[in-house]
């Protein structure tokens, strides 16, 4: 596991974009695995300004997303259907035929995730696996409890990731948010190749430290990227700020870097 310590979102983004466009760059069928929410946005962003430049493209390029609400249409405002197409997607030039979003309506939800593993499998697997981390150490919506060998399944939502996701539905209301998911699995997750995850802010910093320096537990699911062999944990200084090696990882990352 890589730690980069960034001054602002802002580095850390950029720094993250330029390792999807390299790699991009030099397998144009990459494959991606991507998340939403408000931490990513600053990465897509450079991503599709470095299109716009034709300094990469995503013509060739499938990905995979982490998860979706059940019961939300794609074209829900508060689906990740629809936030993936708006804040990347549209932005790019990607194939929609090759962008993957579990369906938060199918009939059959236990069907459709492990349909959607099939599917990994037969793309040969993530190259790069793009991660944000909840204040309580999940990933995806692998709540803590969560089997760090868990599958793409149905899932339950805690209060606390409810709450925190109200903000965005109509109101703020918590009893508009839906309160199960469909989710890649930690082992899912694990299999990629690579592994990108960002953290910005004060409130990340306790979810930080139990991934970087805790134990690995199922109480802290992001913990399990401590196992992978190409993990980059791109932070800010806020987030970093609880890391006991903080000073460590900025000097071993920044080396790596430049070589």
């Amino acid at each position: 596991m890589e730690v980069v310590v960034c001054k602002s979102k802002e580095e850390a983004s950029a720094l993250a974009a330029e390792i999807i466009t390299k790699a991009v760059k030099k397998n144009p069928k990459t494959v991606l695995g991507l998340a939403t929410g408000s931490t990513p946005v600053l990465m897509y962003d450079a991503m599709a300004k470095a299109v716009k430049a034709k300094k990469v493209s995503y013509k060739e390029v499938k990905s995979w997303n982490l998860d979706e609400y059940v019961g939300l249409a794609p074209t829900h405002e508060q689906s990740y259907r629809y936030f993936m197409n708006e804040n990347l997607f549209k932005k790019i030039d990607i194939k929609l035929s090759n962008t993957h979003v579990l369906n938060g309506l199918a009939k059959n939800p236990e069907a459709e995730c492990k349909k959607y593993e099939r599917d990994i499998k037969k793309a040969g697997g993530i190259d790069i696996q793009v991660l944000g981390i909840g204040s309580d150490g999940h990933i995806a919506f692998n709540e803590p409890g969560t089997s760090l060998k868990s599958r793409t399944s149905v899932v339950y939502l805690t209060p606390s990731t409810i709450k925190d996701n109200a903000r965005l539905f109509f109101k703020g209301k918590e009893k508009e948010v839906p309160t199960r998911a469909l989710s890649m699995g930690v082992g899912t997750i694990c299999e990629a190749k690579k592994i990108v995850l960002l953290a910005f802010g004060k409130n990340k910093a306790d979810a930080v430290k139990g991934m970087v320096e805790g134990g690995v537990s199922q109480f802290c699911t992001a913990s399990a990227l401590q196992m992978h062999n190409d993990a980059w944990i791109f932070c800010d200084e806020e987030a970093a700020s609880k890391l006991k090696l903080k000073d460590y990882y900025a000097w071993r990352s920044a080396t790596k870097l430049q070589g």
